[in-house]
């Protein structure tokens, strides 16, 4: 049985493939402030992402975008307060959850939330 760190970074690189599939360009993984870290930062049409990931091995106790907590996501926009200190540049900013469900015959179902906080 894998570890949950083990399936989360499984869930990271599927997400990263599934997101530059689909036109992302993307510009940072695991990027850390303090105690806090954002998935993926990535880019398309001029809009900036802000991505996270959960991945899940079951379907037991609930989906994996259900782990994305309000205090989760708000640890998250305090990062990407930060992040956008640094990175003045971005005016267009959309924050995303991109759930990533592996059964065991590894099939996986990819659900996708964008612009959680419209």
């Amino acid at each position: 049985m894998r570890s949950h760190l083990e399936t989360g970074r499984e869930g990271e690189l599927l997400a990263a493939n599934w997101i530059l599939q689909r036109g992302f360009q993307i510009l940072e993984r695991n990027w850390r402030h303090r105690r806090y870290e954002v998935d993926i930062i990535a880019l398309k049409n001029d809009t900036l992402h802000i991505i996270e990931v959960k991945t899940k091995r079951t379907g037991k106790f609930g989906h994996p975008e259900a782990m994305a907590f309000p205090k989760k996501l708000g640890h998250l926009i305090e990062a990407v307060g930060v992040y956008m200190e640094i990175h003045q540049e971005w005016t267009k900013i959309c924050f995303d959850i991109l759930a990533i469900k592996i059964e065991r015959d590894n099939v996986v179902e990819v659900f996708w939330i964008e612009d959680v906080y419209p």
